[in-house]
């Protein structure tokens, strides 16, 4: 009852990547950085495992970037072509890669590294990869030129991706769609169809996470142009009630988004954002225990899974560390509410 999880990323140790800066430069040789990768997974795993997280993930140690991890090594998409254009509706602009050809998956992408992550925890094993809308929103399109086709192509090689690292041990596959929170409209258009195709005969929990983005200053600013209730979750949770993915990963703590709006997600498993990653504040596990108890009104304890916001891979180490522990200590405090 109220198993603790993370979305994913965790902050690279100093001595694999520079600290606290998303697509931070590698700090190891290149015939050195798969091993120093493998050992910041087994630091990510351990520190997860002493915080008290009941499902884990590997931290995403071995990529820079959650979605251009899993593009570079597709074909159809020229990682070195790379354009400036606005993504997420044109909240901030990135430099992004462009899809030159048909996608395809000539090999496994993540394979290697559920199988490492796999062998060396006890523990339900989570990752995460893009989702097509997301991936969709963060490249520079000169071949399909329509959203909703290249959606498609991407959800078919995410399904062969997630196929193998099922039989390879995964429990839990994460699609990362903060897009769901841009596009509403397209959402419910062809969204969620692109999910089902992507995790289409699966026999995993499958899982999608929808924040409001990491804490950097683009998506802060945001935030504060979206007034004192933040409602964009109002019109996509029904679509999702209605989808066939198991679990739906959503922003709540330090957050405006009304906590009644989790009740829209009835029949789902909710990962209830507990930890704020937009702030260097360390919540306390009180604190934390106080955001699950207020979400309990609206998700049963059964379905309701205390998490982080997002990825954390921005924050310092110690703080991401705290802030870990405080999520572990404050699910153990609202699991002795209910044992009485």
């Amino acid at each position: 009852m109220l198993r603790t999880t993370i979305t994913g990323s965790l902050p690279k140790p100093s001595w694999l990547a520079e600290p606290e800066r998303l697509w931070a430069p590698w700090r190891v040789p290149a015939e050195r950085l798969a091993e120093a990768q493998r050992d910041a997974v087994l630091v990510a795993l351990k520190e997860q495992e002493a915080a008290g997280i009941d499902i884990v993930t590997d931290g995403e140690q071995s990529r820079q970037h959650f979605v251009h991890g899993f593009l570079e090594r597709l074909e159809g998409v020229d990682v070195g072509r790379r354009v400036t254009i606005g993504i997420r509706a044109d909240r901030y602009r990135a430099e992004v890669p462009t899809v030159t050809g048909p996608i395809a998956r000539p090999r496994p992408i993540h394979l290697d590294e559920v199988r490492w992550a796999r062998a060396h925890t006890d523990r339900p094993l989570k990752f995460t990869i893009p989702g097509p809308m997301t991936i969709v929103d963060t490249l520079a399109d000169e071949h399909y030129r329509d959203r909703a086709r290249l959606a498609m192509a991407f959800a078919r090689v995410i399904n062969e991706e997630a196929r193998e690292l099922v039989a390879a041990g995964l429990d839990v596959l994460q699609l990362d769609e903060p897009a769901f929170n841009v596009y509403l409209d397209e959402v419910a258009s062809w969204g969620v169809e692109a999910l089902h195709a992507a995790i289409d005969g699966l026999r995993c929990t499958t899982a999608v996470h929808i924040c409001y983005g990491y804490g950097i200053p683009a998506n802060v600013e945001w935030k504060q142009t979206l007034g004192g209730e933040w409602r964009q979750y109002e019109r996509i949770f029904p679509v999702l009630a209605g989808s066939r993915i198991g679990q739906v990963s959503v922003e709540c703590a330090g957050s405006r988004v009304p906590l009644d709006l989790l009740g829209l997600l009835a029949g789902k498993d909710v990962l209830v954002g507990v930890v704020d990653v937009a702030t260097s504040s360390v919540e306390t596990p009180e604190q934390v225990a106080a955001t699950i108890r207020e979400a309990q009104r609206w998700v049963e304890p059964a379905r309701l899974f205390p998490c982080t916001n997002c990825g954390m891979v921005p924050l310092a180490r110690k703080t991401a560390r705290a802030k870990l522990a405080a999520l572990g200590a404050g699910a153990q405090l609202a699991r002795k509410d209910l044992a009485g």
